[in-house]
């Protein structure tokens, strides 16, 4: 993967994950969007991780998924 690719994936992942952390503070009722970012988020740097061998950032971003996951479910479900 070249270095601009690269970089797409870690910052891309950071910037979603800043929106995500700014919607669920401010309590607008933008919490599934927000979850739904931190999933895009995890996909991310998860994909940055596992491509430069960042295991101990991979598994952060494998519980983020969940916690996303979980969120999201709890939120939209009821």
């Amino acid at each position: 993967m070249c270095w601009r690719s690269s970089k797409l994936l870690e910052w891309g992942g950071v910037a979603a994950a800043v929106v995500y952390s700014l919607l669920v503070a401010m309590n607008i009722g933008a919490e599934f969007i927000g979850f739904a970012l931190l999933l895009a988020s995890a996909g991310l740097i998860g994909l940055w991780s596992y491509i430069g061998k960042h295991h101990g950032i991979l598994s952060l971003q494998l519980f983020y998924a969940a916690a996303a996951i979980i969120g999201m479910v709890r939120w939209y479900g009821g």
